[in-house]
């Protein structure tokens, strides 16, 4: 499985009063590795949206495992790994690591869409073979 990563540094503006990061930002940080996982595979979300019509990949469940904190200043790496595919959904699990230390563990549950026929909404959209096959490679 692909597994790709991000580094972050902590901002101030992260932290709540305790100087601890504010646990909203997790699920930020989250989302935009998601997106960057698509990049790291070849697939940012404009050619998506070109080649297969799909609208985004929205979230239908969310959850995370909280384990030590991070603070303002820290340096953190998410690790991110579609862990499953379905028919249109797929589970993104991500690591949080402060240097050796797992931090967070977060997991999405996500759906690919198109804009239903009509208009009108959206409609879930068969995940390509192609695609799935971008995310069985090695790390980057």
């Amino acid at each position: 499985m692909l597994t790709s990563r991000r580094t972050i540094v902590i901002d101030w503006g992260d932290c709540d009063p305790a100087d601890i990061v504010f646990y909203p930002n997790y699920f930020r940080w989250f989302d935009a590795s998601t997106a960057a996982h698509f990049a790291a595979a070849g697939l940012p979300k404009p050619r998506l949206i070109a080649e297969y019509g799909v609208v985004g990949f929205p979230m239908v469940d969310t959850r995370a495992r909280f384990h030590v904190p991070s603070k303002h200043g820290d340096e953190v790496v998410i690790e991110t790994t579609i862990t499953e595919f379905g028919r249109s959904s797929f589970t993104v699990e991500h690591r949080l690591m402060r240097g050796e230390t797992l931090a967070v563990e977060g997991f999405e549950k996500r759906v690919l869409v198109a804009k239903s026929v009509g208009g009108g909404g959206l409609r879930s959209f068969a995940i390509p073979e192609e695609v799935k096959a971008l995310f069985s490679g090695d790390m980057v």
